[in-house]
């Protein structure tokens, strides 16, 4: 009988080179004039330089993780493999993210030069590049996990096994922890990242649209070329490093759930196989579907979005009908309902899209009226656009609860509990399976805000910059989009990973009580509940203090260089970029950790009860906030970019400067905390799983 796991490292070939070709086509293109290249080898030297100082910093936390890990194996609290796990899980995510993001700066001049010609010709190299870094998160992710899953059955199939332990449940389990490598290069480049940009961003405006009312992306704004080196290193590095924590973190605990719920029936190998050759046939969906994005020039804001719907959901379709003949080949026709739940994931997906798609694109009401609101001035905007972020959290909660519920009954969680959560696993699974060229719709934003401001510092025709500006601010609907999407399949995947954990506590042969009357549960799910507000409130901090530096910078320069507002001194760009590159390094550190620390803290003090309560209030309030905070900032973004495009008064109005303020309290919400958060209750999970025989063996409260 052929072997279907085959298609997993077969997948992971094809997308990595389809993502060379990608690169190929994009790169073959012309660069532009001179000053074009100028302005993207400084925002590229910028970037690469951010990452390689991020990477060293990154490094040195990993090496005393492996020696913690180390330790704890040699004590036989983990099995030998998962240090080295943990090790590839976060060199393959900042792998992942660095790629993605040094085609990223090689495309915007590229994006701003087929502007000049035409709009379709901008958004197929903009889109490409995008399609780059979905592919090779994709691509890198499969390849990973299948080196990890031949070799760890290589191995167990040649050594003896522990008593009483299958060797599919040493593999799932293995496999599950390099997931934590994947998480924890994940939040530091996102908040790293995050603070990087939208300190840069928030400096930028505030004293160059603000106080000295000079356009976005003015050369004479000496945070310019800082704020474009945030969007690669923010939205696209930390992106990358981000959906690939995403993608492998479901793929990964969906597997450990199917080695515990089909052991039994003899088809645990099936269904460890499922989620991986789900994932070989999304690459190919994903591909498909790139061919489908195409614009017309001059096209309106919803023919752009039309066009890269019909990437996804042409990809979608493909996976619904591929996904179908996975199942029934690999579990038969008893077990169709896990089928069932692939689709109740596919389908949450796209309305989780198109929700956030109503609450965030200027084309609907809820952003407009926050553009309305900018009339009245910008505590008008913020208050309109946080009630507008709290709306918005209905619709995703309600179809993650349905599509939880589904995908749990139909899949026969009422017959067996074990195989209902592996539904759910399976259901995120199928969400993140056309990953490839979703986040291809994410990436291309950050290009087309990079190849705006370049049109911009080089002073091209107005038809040029109208041209990108379209793509940008297709681009925020789009990033949001993404933002919602990775935020949906966090919460699945995060319950996947809390009854992972449970499996493991009973395999290390304790158990968890979670009635709600165990005051140790309680403790954990207040804890829990407060951890993303705290996270947030670190993180935005940092922004603001990162902020601050840059106004104070720009104001000097302003006032100390002579000629730079006139235009006739050049601005010292370099030193906006040390500052934020500075500041991000040192403000990453103490959120990221508690993400880490506080599961073996609370566990060691009161035990494995009361971190699955942690972990269940962290997913329930985390899911939410992230929603509120990514939906708020894209919603403010777009008003002003509604206003800039002549309501209101346009660009220098009273209403512009107010929708400027509300786009800045948005930055840190949409950009850095809000995104972080799907990492954080992800990595807290996996920590869990990882330290559970070490806190079972000597919590203070067993």
């Amino acid at each position: 009988m052929f072997d279907l796991l085959i298609l997993a490292p077969a997948g992971s070939i094809l997308a990595l080179l389809f993502a060379g070709y990608l690169s190929w086509k994009v790169l073959k293109t012309d660069e532009g004039t001179v000053e074009m290249r100028a302005i993207a080898q400084s925002v590229r030297e910028g970037a690469i330089a951010y990452l390689k100082r991020q990477y060293i910093g990154v490094s040195l936390f990993f090496l005393v993780m492996f020696g913690i890990l180390i330790a704890l194996a040699l004590n036989k609290y983990l099995p030998i493999f998962v240090p080295f796990a943990f090790l590839t899980g976060g060199f393959f995510s900042g792998l992942s993210g660095f790629i993605g993001m040094t085609i990223a700066t090689k495309s915007s001049s590229r994006t701003a030069n087929a502007a000049r010609s035409s709009l379709d010709g901008a958004l197929r190299i903009a889109f490409s590049s995008g399609a780059v870094m979905g592919l090779v998160v994709v691509g890198l992710g499969l390849l990973d996990l299948s080196i990890w899953y031949y070799f760890l059955n290589w191995y167990y199939s040649t050594h003896p096994l522990p008593i009483g332990v299958d060797k599919i449940t040493l593999i799932t389990q293995a496999m599950l922890c390099f997931g934590m490598g994947a998480s924890s290069q994940a939040l530091f480049a996102r908040v790293g990242g995050g603070i990087f940009t939208k300190a840069a961003d928030v400096g930028a405006d505030l004293v160059g649209k603000v106080e000295a009312g000079i356009p976005e992306d003015d050369p004479r704004n000496p945070a310019v070329i800082a704020d474009n080196v945030g969007d690669n290193v923010g939205d696209v590095a930390g992106m990358g490093a981000d959906l690939y924590e995403s993608y492998v973190g479901s793929i990964v605990a969906t597997m450990a759930l199917g080695a515990a719920a089909f052991a039994k029936f003899g088809l645990g190998l099936e269904s460890i196989t499922i989620p991986m050759v789900m994932a070989a046939v999304g690459v190919v969906s994903s591909i498909i579907g790139t061919f489908f994005v195409r614009s017309k020039e001059k096209a309106e804001q919803s023919a752009l979005l039309a066009a890269l719907r019909k990437g996804v959901f042409s990809s979608s379709i493909l996976v619904a009908i591929a996904s179908f003949l996975v199942v029934r080949l690999s579990l038969g026709a008893n077990y169709i309902g896990i089928y069932y739940a692939v689709l109740s994931g596919l389908a949450a997906g796209v309305l989780i899209g198109l929700s956030t798609e109503f609450f965030t694109s200027s084309g609907y009401g809820p952003t407009k009226e926050i553009a309305k609101q900018a009339l009245t001035g910008p505590a008008t905007v913020i208050i309109s656009g946080v009630s507008v972020g709290m709306l918005s959290t209905s619709v995703p909660v309600i179809v993650v609860a349905i599509a939880i519920l589904a995908s749990y009954y139909l899949s026969g969680g009422l017959k067996d509990p074990n195989m209902g959560l592996y539904g759910v696993g399976i259901s995120a699974v199928g969400m993140l399976s056309t990953l490839g060229i979703t986040l291809a719709t994410d990436a291309y934003g950050p290009v087309a805000d990079n190849a705006g401001g370049n049109a911009q510092m080089t002073r091209q025709p107005k038809e040029v910059r109208e041209r990108t500006d379209a793509l940008d601010s297709l681009g925020n609907t789009t990033a949001a989009t993404g933002k919602g999407f990775a935020i949906g399949s966090a919460a699945l995947t995060a319950l996947a990973l809390i009854a992972a954990y449970r499996d493991q506590v009973e395999i290390l042969g304790s158990s968890l009580n979670l009635s709600l009357m165990n005051p140790r549960v309680l403790v954990g799910l207040f804890i829990g509940g407060m951890l993303p507000f705290v996270f947030c409130s670190m993180t935005m901090k940092a922004v603001g203090r990162t902020a601050g530096a840059i106004v104070i910078e720009v104001r000097r320069q302003f006032k100390e260089i002579a000629g730079l507002m006139e235009g006739k001194a050049r601005a010292d760009y370099a030193r906006c970029v040390n500052i934020v590159t500075a500041a991000a390094q040192k403000e990453m550190i103490a959120p990221s950790l508690m993400a880490i620390i506080s599961p073996i803290a609370l566990g060691l003090a009161i035990g494995v009860d009361g971190v699955a309560g942690l972990l269940t209030g962290a997913t329930v309030t985390g899911f939410v906030l992230a929603i509120m905070m990514a939906n708020s900032g894209g919603a403010w973004d777009n008003a002003k970019k509604y206003i800039e495009g002549g309501e209101y008064g346009g660009k220098g109005s009273q209403a512009h400067k107010a929708s400027v303020v509300g786009d800045t309290v948005g930055d840190p919400f949409k950009d850095t905390s809000g995104p972080s958060l799907n990492i954080l209750i992800k990595l807290m999970a996996m920590v869990s799983v990882v330290f559970a025989s070490f806190v079972i063996h000597n919590s203070l409260m067993r």
